[in-house]
């Protein structure tokens, strides 16, 4: 996939959204309410973004 193509991501980065999670889960005391868990869907689909923008940055 060329860098043109790339549908737009995060501009944060992997370590920062990292952090957001683990702050839910602190917050939430370990178990997600619903709306904790939508959060928490968003958070995992943008880090994972994240990771791959790293990976092709640094290929």
């Amino acid at each position: 996939m060329s860098p043109d193509s790339r549908i737009p991501g995060s501009v944060r980065s992997a370590a920062e959204i990292n952090e957001h999670i683990r702050a839910l889960w602190l917050r939430a005391g370990g178990t997600l309410s619903a709306q904790e868990r939508s959060e928490y869907e968003l958070l995992v689909v943008e880090w994972a973004a994240a990771i791959r923008d790293q990976i092709i940055e640094a290929a």
